[in-house]
């Protein structure tokens, strides 16, 4: 993803999941059904969008960001981050998150 696209994508005014991963990571890969659950039960509240950080389009994002381990998940409302983790992020802890950040009015 080009730096100007992300950059587009992020200034939205809902949220706005990103999970910087790499294929070759086995975290990543484990955390890739919890995700499709919350875009399953949140998806209405939240845009889920996956980095790989081993693209050579996706080198200035990562860059940016000072992604230095994956899976790496941001959460994003007008490019605001609000929330960052790294490792593996159980359902429960996730959903109430964008939850808890779905229910603050951005001004």
């Amino acid at each position: 993803m080009k730096i100007a696209d992300f950059d587009n994508l992020i200034a939205a005014n809902h949220l706005i999941l990103i999970d910087f991963y790499a294929s070759w990571c086995g975290a990543c890969g484990a955390i890739d059904p919890m995700l499709d659950r919350i875009a399953f039960s949140m998806g209405d509240i939240v845009t889920i969008v996956r980095i790989d950080t081993t693209s050579p389009s996706s080198f200035d994002i990562v860059n940016r960001y000072n992604i230095v381990a994956v899976p790496t998940l941001i959460l994003f409302r007008r490019s605001i981050p609000l929330w960052r983790e790294s490792g593996i992020v159980a359902f429960n802890r996730l959903h109430d998150i964008v939850r808890y950040h779905h229910s603050i009015v951005a001004y």
